[in-house]
């Protein structure tokens, strides 16, 4: 089998027809093609008759009907496993992703590329299908993603339900998605190196109910939330934080102790629970949140370049709070400003610098390519 077109179902009894039928059509162009299209069913209505008596007259089309089990995601993982093809294809059973651009999607995966995504926001592609609200919701959540999430950052549309990948890119990986964003569960737990988005226009829905809810969204930062503590490069900044907070204490404790038990001078003491409070940070900052799994730097060329780039970040926590004291700012709230700007350059330059074999070895170099609509629209008519 050539390929697995993988359409979860929820109450699409209108459409399930229509969408077979231009499947068929639009891959028509591939003639030597071996297809089958799995659908994934949570229906309540009457859409399953519908799909048993279009399995029944149509050999390409296959249903599997999960009984009190609801979620896009999960029903799209569960096709992953039904499915028999060399490469997946995802789609939504609302007509929202036309079926026109599979055959340049296949063709893309045939070529090499790992994961394909159908993208609005590619020169030439719309979310006109979403009205404005939808579109507010759909924007929040893909840059909340991105900011989560480094291996959605140079991902246009990382939010899509409509994506083609290669078998290999989720054979063995531990999906275990909540809600509706399936594609995020596979950008960050897949295996690929390659990313090609091609331009399309999200189409408005002709029959049935969208399936958006508060309860959708909440599962999408819940999700979220699972899938950071889960990535290592990902929770990273949020361990490097939680751990400058505790220097923040050893520093007050050494200060006191040195103050008050030693009867050290002030600037003595500041200066020695200062760098207590350093070297406390560069150990579990080695140990946790850069723990390496191999060989690397060892601390004596990694402690040096920590206590200067802690250094420069003092520095900059007092400059910031100058500059906005003189805009007006109370010092209070500058030092703030300070140590959030100083925060953000000692996490990026530790991650770069300090531990920088870790974080080569981690991320690797995911390749992101892009093709406008009229592109891939000649591909798909001429099938090449």
């Amino acid at each position: 089998m050539d390929l697995s077109i993988i359409i979860p179902s929820y109450n699409e009894k209108d459409n399930i027809r229509p969408i077979v039928r231009r499947i068929h059509e639009a891959m028509a162009s591939l003639r030597d093609v071996l297809y089958e299209i799995w659908f994934v069913d949570d229906s309540s209505d009457e859409t399953l008759e519908v799909l048993a008596e279009l399995a029944a007259t149509d050999e390409r089309v296959h249903v599997h009907h999960r009984n009190g089990e609801r979620g896009l995601a999960s029903a799209v993982v569960q096709g992953f496993k039904l499915a028999q093809g060399r490469y997946f294809i995802v789609m939504d059973a609302d007509l929202q992703h036309p079926p026109e651009l599979l055959p340049a999607m296949y063709e893309r995966l045939k070529q090499g590329t790992d994961i394909v995504i159908p993208s609005r926001f590619v020169e030439g592609g719309s979310d006109g299908g979403l009205g404005p609200f939808r579109k507010l919701v759909s924007w929040t959540a893909r840059v909340i993603g991105q900011i989560a999430l480094h291996r959605l950052r140079r991902i246009s549309d990382c939010t899509s339900g409509f994506f083609g990948l290669q078998r290999d890119v989720v054979a063995g990986a531990e999906l275990d998605p909540i809600g509706w964003k399936i594609l995020i569960e596979v950008l960050v737990k897949g295996h690929y190196r390659t990313v090609h988005e091609i331009a399309y226009s999200f189409l408005a829905r002709d029959a049935g109910e969208s399936k958006m809810s508060m309860h959708e969204q909440w599962n999408y930062f819940r999700h979220l939330v699972r899938l950071v503590s889960q990535s290592p490069s990902d929770r990273r900044f949020f361990l490097f934080c939680i751990i400058g907070a505790s220097g923040v204490i050893v520093n007050e404790v050494v200060l006191s102790i040195l103050l008050y038990g030693f009867h050290m001078k002030d600037t003595m003491a500041s200066i020695l629970a200062s760098l207590v409070a350093m070297l406390s940070n560069y150990i579990w900052n080695d140990q946790i949140t850069w723990r390496s799994q191999g060989a690397g730097r060892k601390w004596n060329v990694k402690l040096p370049i920590f206590v200067a780039i802690s250094l420069v970040g003092i520095l900059i926590t007092t400059l910031v709070m100058h500059t906005c004291e003189r805009i007006g700012l109370i010092v209070p709230i500058g030092q703030a400003v300070g140590i959030l700007v100083s925060t953000v350059w000692s996490y990026v330059m530790n991650n770069r610098v300090t531990w920088r074999e870790i974080e080569h070895r981690e991320r690797g170099d995911i390749v992101v390519t892009r093709e406008s609509a009229s592109t891939a629209f000649t591909r798909a008519k001429s099938g090449v």
